[in-house]
């Protein structure tokens, strides 16, 4: 009993590290752990993976708020965005071949990957060149942050909010209709294509997450799907992990964080594409 629980908090911590610095949440990393890994059922899985992503922007978005790296403005804007998407999502599930979504989804991610890859070995931030639209200028949702990497206060402008905007609805589509986190949508919405910074992208996706998650908790706890006996050390584990994750991530450069990001976002696209071909990883 207590080697199980201090193998769930160790996975949390791991995934709380790694979400928190990436903004992608802990969710891919739990549910293949708990079904490959531990052989859980799949269902519990995917209850730990929702209370995972909420523990794990728990405890990034508080560190990230205190150090000024989370846009709350943007955050709170493009969540309308994610909101409507997912209840739209839900409206059409079931109506909609799940399989061309994650198809035409995965494809997304892939291609994301590769610009963000092109972009790197142009070897300068998009955000240094961006000038602001009107909106973002009218809403308030340019700002600032300290980069501890390299002790420098960096001042960034928001750009295409309408296309931010668009992107954070498809994100929510997919989350609605597939069941699936959208981290990596909502970084590749402020990153790609609002030409924010990567580190307050990534600060700025672990909030949003948790808001995201926190309304199909409530579902999955009453259907039965959360376990209390896996959540809450899996919780314990991804807080502590959380708290480490954002607290490195300040400390990375930019670049390092887009090399090891662009990886991981084309695997999860190809995981993406491959399950639209009835390819399961878990």
């Amino acid at each position: 009993m207590i080697s199980s629980i201090l193998l769930l908090a160790a996975v949390g911590l791991f995934a709380g590290i790694f979400g928190a610095v990436f903004g992608i949440g802990g969710g891919m990393i739990v549910t293949p752990v708990m079904t490959i890994g531990l052989g859980l059922d799949i269902k519990y899985a995917i209850g730990a993976s929702v209370i995972a992503v909420i523990a794990t922007s728990s405890g990034a978005s508080i560190a990230y708020l205190k150090d000024d790296m989370l846009n709350l403005r943007v955050a709170m804007f493009l969540e309308i965005a994610t909101t409507i998407g997912a209840i739209f999502g839900a409206i059409l599930t079931g109506v909609l071949p799940a399989k061309i979504l994650y198809v035409l989804f995965g494809l997304l991610l892939i291609f994301s990957s590769w610009n963000m890859l092109r972009k790197m070995r142009a070897g300068h931030e998009s955000y240094r060149n961006t000038k602001p639209d009107g909106l973002s200028t009218k809403l308030k949702l340019n700002g600032s942050y300290h980069d501890q990497a390299t002790n420098q206060d960096i001042d960034y402008q928001v750009a295409n909010v309408p296309g931010g905007f668009a992107m954070m609805l498809g994100a929510g589509l997919a989350s609605g209709l597939l069941g699936i986190g959208s981290g990596a949508f909502k970084v590749i919405a402020m990153d790609t294509i609002m030409k924010m910074p990567l580190k307050p992208s990534s600060a700025t996706s672990n909030l949003m997450m948790g808001v995201t998650a926190a309304a199909s908790a409530t579902v999955y706890f009453f259907n039965g799907s959360i376990k209390p006996e896996i959540a809450a050390p899996l919780a314990i584990g991804i807080l502590v992990g959380a708290t480490i994750g954002s607290r490195i991530m300040q400390h990375l450069q930019a670049k390092l964080l887009r090399q090891i990001f662009v990886p991981i976002l084309f695997l999860i696209g190809l995981q993406m594409f491959l399950k639209g071909f009835g390819v399961s990883f878990g």
